[in-house]
Order: C-alpha cells, then sequence, then structure tokens
C-alpha cells in the first residue's frame, strides 16, 4: 500500500479586498523584486565595484519590466507557441499564469546590456550584482508555485510525494520544493560567498558565470522529477524544455568562468 503525505490546503488568494484579490504569486514577484532591490544596493556599496545605489534604483523599474515581458513572452515563444499565435489576445492575460525564468533572465539582461551602455558602466560588474540576488526571487516562486498546486512532479512511492489536486489521484514529488531549495537556498548560499570573496570579485562576470552554472544544474536536476507539461511533453527522449534551455546556460557559465581577462595596457604608444 503507498502511503502519501496530505498536500495542505493553502488558498492561493493572499489578500481579498472586495472584488481585488492578490494572490501569493503576485506577491513572490513583488516581495522578490523589493527584496532583490535591496540586496543589490547592499552589494553595490560594499561588495561590487562600479556600480553604486543609484544604479541599483534605477534597474529595480527596468528590471521589472525585463522580468514581466520577458518571462511572458518566453513563455509563449518556448512553451505554446502555436496556441498564442492562434489566440493572440491571449498573450496579454497574464493573470492567469505562464511565465518563463528562461525567457525572463533573457528580459534582465536585454536591460542590463542596454543600461550598462547607456550609463558607461561595466556590463560584468552590473550583471554579477544582479545575479546574485536572483535566488531570492526563484525561491519565492517556487514556493507560490506549489501554493497553487502547480508544476508538481512526477508519480513517485517515496515516503514524502504527495497527492496534488491537479495531479490526479498517484502520489507525487513535491518538486517545487526541491527547486526551492536547489534555485533558491543553495544557490543563494553559494552565491553569497562568493560575492565575499575578494578573488572572485576582482574578476568581474565570475559571479555571474556561478550562477548560470549553478542554476542550469539545478534546474536540469530537479527537472528528473518534475512532470513535464502535459502540452509538450519531453523534447527529446528524456529531455524536457526546462533542461534545453538551460545548457545554453551553462555553457555561457562556464565561459565566464574559465575565460581569462584582458591584460592591462600600459600606458604610451607603440613606436
Amino acid at each position: 500500500m503507498t502511503f502519501a503525505l496530505a498536500f495542505p490546503t493553502i488558498d492561493p488568494v493572499a489578500v481579498e479586498i472586495g472584488p481585488v484579490a492578490i494572490r501569493w504569486y503576485a506577491l513572490s514577484y513583488v516581495v522578490g523584486l523589493l527584496l532583490g532591490w535591496q540586496y543589490v544596493r547592499y552589494l553595490a556599496g560594499n561588495c561590487v565595484d562600479g556600480m553604486t545605489k543609484r544604479h541599483a534604483d534605477d534597474l529595480l523599474v527596468m528590471g521589472t519590466l525585463g522580468v514581466v515581458v520577458g518571462g511572458r513572452l518566453g513563455y509563449v515563444l518556448f512553451y505554446q507557441p502555436g496556441y498564442y499565435f492562434e489566440n493572440p489576445g491571449e498573450i496579454f492575460v497574464v493573470w492567469q499564469g505562464g511565465m518563463s525564468f528562461h525567457g525572463g533572465a533573457l528580459g534582465v539582461l536585454v536591460v542590463v546590456v542596454l543600461y550598462t551602455r547607456i550609463m558607461k558602466i561595466s556590463l560584468l560588474s552590473v550583471a554579477d550584482a544582479v545575479c546574485a540576488q536572483v535566488p531570492i526571487g526563484l525561491f519565492l516562486g517556487r514556493m507560490a508555485n506549489f501554493v497553487n498546486g502547480e508544476l508538481y512532479g512526477r508519480a513517485s512511492d517515496v515516503s514524502w510525494a504527495m497527492v496534488f489536486p491537479a495531479g490526479g489521484p498517484e502520489p507525487r514529488h513535491p518538486s517545487q520544493l526541491y527547486e526551492a531549495v536547489l534555485e533558491g537556498i543553495v544557490l543563494f548560499a553559494i552565491l553569497a560567498v562568493a560575492v565575499h570573496t575578494k578573488r572572485i570579485v576582482q574578476r568581474p562576470g565570475t559571479i555571474a558565470g556561478i550562477f548560470f552554472v549553478g542554476y542550469g544544474v539545478a534546474r536540469i536536476i530537479a527537472e528528473l522529477f518534475r512532470e513535464p507539461d502535459a502540452f509538450l511533453g519531453f523534447i527529446l527522449p528524456g529531455l524536457t524544455m526546462g533542461q534545453l534551455l538551460s545548457l545554453p546556460m551553462i555553457v555561457l557559465g562556464l565561459f565566464l568562468i574559465l575565460r581569462i581577462p584582458p591584460v592591462p595596457r600600459l600606458g604610451g604608444r607603440a613606436g
């Protein structure tokens, strides 16, 4: 006989005032952005050179736009392009869910590249500070996924498996919690050590590289336990879309970590 833990009954609506309902998922975005902003301000003043608290303030607004627009477009293009091309009006119905982390990451990357070019500051230093705070939002977002009973895991007989309301009668891995731990707590701890390691901070781009590799590896591992999206399934035998999109992140991260930094040029002109 298979036993399963009871799925905790948590109302996905955190606050309801008349016709206005604020869901835990929306709150996770808001709180994640605010905490991340404060952490970037701290890093700008203490750990990361070439960036000021004012830069962190500017990036809060621009980064929010990158997260929302990039996350939504990433979901549309990576996960359900056929559906949204047939129903373009649904692209803007973001309150019904459907966000892609990889799309949001691309959106923030575009914002950071444009902002650093305009302000003439170091792209890699800003990328380090921005990447160091991302696990905060990832942790909160995955916990909100768990509260919503969505993105649940594959069927399992482990003693901590749960029967999710939308997942049928079979007990399943609480894969949202796995991701919250790996992508959130563990990755944040690794990056927190990195930003306080002088040798790492002195090589701008290395912290961003550690994040890309760390997230990519964590996501690939977590996807081994997560049920693939029903409308998408496996892209290749045993390979999910989340794993496929994480591979380029790992490659980019390894490049940033292993690259040879440019040799400073000496003053004067060659004869």
